[in-house]
């Protein structure tokens, strides 16, 4: 029955061809959508790690083991990913680096405050954690940019909403699509599998067959689109990493998603291949 299995693939080559080319089909435009909703997130991501927060210390203190001191006091703030320490001397030396030193002759460090450059976990948070890093004894002003913060946050939010609604579509559409094709397979075989009931076949004995053709048919179709999706992806951000839009962007590795990606294609086409036709054999067995 595994080999009959197999023979059918052959047999029924035109319709094997054309569930394998569908199943790649649906399963790459999933999969599409899906890479380019991960770097669209990350992109993202890292625009959000470049939104910082300065704090800065009380003018008070000038002594900068003392101003150094309060970094544990902010490092222990929720939400807070990371503390740098600038001193006036490095706040000083940043300022003068974008302007002209003759311009500002005359200047010296004690002009500037001691500060911390502080990233945070999640800036949809960051009103909440100004106020708490307001709050430490020390700090006399905080200074974030909360209209950015703002904007980020519904731009990841429509992003998400968009991608889980597109993939869920396109999910269905293509579950769809591929059961359909081996629906489609399968009807040419219908009177085969009446004599084959006639006969005194079981249901399982006639059923097994197209188990295996689906199975082979599921893995064949979501390996070809695995690589195909590979092939496709790496040459697409090469192309972009070689344009000037690529020097201000970075795509996601696709080895970093490869084993989310496989098993996805693997699972998707033999789920739809075995119970597609599991399912489109039915109605045939009732004789």
């Amino acid at each position: 029955m595994i080999r009959e299995g197999f023979r059918s693939i052959k047999t029924h080559g035109f319709m094997s061809f054309a569930t394998v080319t569908i199943t790649m089909a649906c399963l790459i435009i999933i999969g599409s959508v899906a890479l380019l909703s991960v770097n669209i997130d990350a992109l993202i991501k890292d625009l959000e790690n470049q939104n910082e927060v300065v704090a800065f210390v009380d003018e008070n203190i000038a002594e900068e083991s003392a101003a150094e001191a309060l970094g544990s006091a902010l490092a222990a703030v929720d939400n807070v990913e990371s503390v740098e320490f600038v001193s006036r001397a490095e706040a000083m030396d940043n300022f003068m680096s974008n302007y002209d030193e003759d311009l500002m002759e005359g200047i010296d460090e004690t002009v500037f405050r001691h500060r911390f450059v502080i990233h945070l976990e999640d800036i949809a948070e960051m009103a909440q954690t100004k106020a708490a890093l307001e709050a430490v004894d020390g700090i006399v002003k905080v200074k974030a940019h909360l209209e950015y913060a703002d904007t980020f946050v519904t731009i990841r939010n429509v992003v998400s909403i968009i991608t889980l609604v597109l993939t869920v579509i396109l999910v269905f559409v293509s579950v769809f699509i591929m059961s359909n094709t081996v629906k489609l397979a399968t009807f040419g075989r219908r009177e085969e599998i009446a004599i084959m009931k006639m006969v005194g076949a079981t249901n399982s004995f006639i059923r097994l067959p197209f188990v295996v053709e689906g199975l082979v048919l599921g893995i064949l179709g979501g390996g070809l689109a695995f690589l195909a999706e590979w092939g496709l992806y790496s040459v697409l951000t090469g192309r972009l990493m070689g344009t000037l839009t690529g020097s201000f962007i970075t795509m996601v590795p696709f080895k970093s998603v490869m084993l989310p990606v496989l098993v996805f294609y693997l699972g998707t086409g033999i789920l739809v291949g075995v119970f597609g036709g599991v399912n489109a054999i039915r109605n045939y067995l009732k004789v």
